[in-house]
């Protein structure tokens, strides 16, 4: 039945994330004690003033249709975050609200892609940017930066991956899944070759805003010399610990907010009425639950960077943001265990499951094949267990 399916379709991969964490998943339905660091997703719970606001909600009747690019108040809300918390000034008409961050991405990717034009994606890289840009009919161009320059692309590499055909450059910061973080300089840097080519645009990504450990976190979206080719996209999954609630954002140039509110309009229309209002209350209410989430993360970021130095063979660095680290670990690769190869970290990954019982992510699904990714969203015990059962499978490698 394969053969029915569209083109568009079967040129797309599956999501190695999502497959890592369906493996770790049916271990655990087996009996088998598995400790899950391959899925991004906050281990805590969404705020009691959040959920308040959501059941207020649904006794205040907001179960009907949202409108498509979202309800005002919200919209309003999110300029306002924008303006105190970044500098940048939109209207309520720049903002389109959607159904999670994922969608909010693919939207703009959908909107200002066509067939044959060309994405620059920096590698590491999420591994649903290729997947969307596909999905366009974009050709996915990757430039590629290692553990050495803490996995962030130079304004050099940027301006020789450049060509007639290029329209946009997709920049996560803080990023998935390195946890690399680009400084305001570095950003300054990289703005400035955009500025040369007014043909290119720019998504960044800033869905980990909140979770950064250098201070103020930095958008690209506040040099003015490039700010009408620049959407950020953005939500409250990872700050807020909302990520089932579905509620992404762009903030965009107002020609863009209107493709992007026609397009959602045919395919999804509007998000969630009752997570918006969550939503809202999540950037209008108080703040002190990103904070100690963020405290949490930091504090794991340093327990895990510690722990992972101690294994030798594997190559750390100290990410600036987000809740992932990604070692090198390409000393493993060729190696073998009771006559078994590893050959990828793919591979590595997966042996690490099934003698480990710890769940990552190969570096190949994200572009980087000599790395491996591992969310420390969750326990100080769970890290601690975690990487010693690794350190122990790494040792019976030969």
């Amino acid at each position: 039945m394969k053969d029915l399916l569209s083109a568009r379709l079967t040129a797309l991969s599956p999501s190695e994330t999502f497959a890592m964490a369906q493996k770790s998943s049916e271990l655990k339905a087996r009996g088998i004690d598995v400790i899950n660091m391959s899925v991004g997703e906050p281990d805590f719970a969404t705020h009691k003033h959040i959920k308040e606001a959501a059941k207020k909600a649904i006794d205040d009747n907001f179960s009907f249709y949202s409108p498509v690019p979202g309800f005002a108040d919200l919209k309003k809300a999110i300029c306002e975050k924008l303006h105190s918390e970044n500098g940048v000034d939109y209207s309520p008409s720049q903002i389109v609200v959607s159904g999670g961050g994922k969608q909010a991405l693919c939207n703009v990717i959908l909107s200002i892609v066509d067939k044959g034009e060309e994405v620059i994606i920096p590698a590491p890289y999420w591994v649903s940017y290729p997947e969307m840009v596909k999905l366009a009919d974009g050709t996915p161009r990757f430039i590629y930066s290692g553990i050495e320059q803490e996995f962030k692309i130079t304004p050099q590499q940027l301006e020789e991956a450049i060509t007639p055909k290029t329209k946009v450059l997709i920049l996560c910061s803080p990023s998935n899944p390195t946890g690399s973080v680009y400084t305001k300089d570095e950003l300054k840097a990289i703005a400035a070759v955009i500025e040369k080519y007014p043909q290119l645009y720019v998504i960044s990504d800033e869905i980990y805003e909140h979770i950064n450990y250098i201070g103020q976190h930095e958008s690209i979206a506040q040099f003015e010399t490039i700010r009408d080719r620049v959407i950020v996209v953005n939500g409250v999954s990872k700050g807020y610990a909302m990520t089932g609630w579905r509620i992404g954002w762009i903030a965009a140039p107002q020609w863009i907010a209107s493709a992007c509110t026609m397009l959602q309009g045919q395919y999804t229309s509007g998000a969630s009425s009752i997570s918006q209002r969550a939503a809202l209350a999540a950037y209008t209410g108080d703040q002190t639950c990103v904070s100690e989430m963020k405290k949490a993360f930091e504090r794991r970021r340093n327990l895990i960077v510690y722990l992972l130095g101690k294994i030798p063979g594997l190559k750390v660095n100290n990410p600036m943001g987000a809740f992932y680290i990604f070692p090198d670990c390409s000393s493993y690769l060729g190696r073998k265990h009771d006559g078994k190869e590893i050959k990828t970290a793919t591979d590595l990954a997966m042996y690490i499951l099934e003698e480990a019982h710890v769940a990552c992510v190969g570096g190949d699904a994200f572009g980087a094949p000599g790395s491996i990714r591992l969310s420390y969203a969750t326990s100080d015990e769970n890290i601690t267990e975690a990487v010693a059962r690794i350190k122990k499978a790494l040792g019976n490698l030969s």
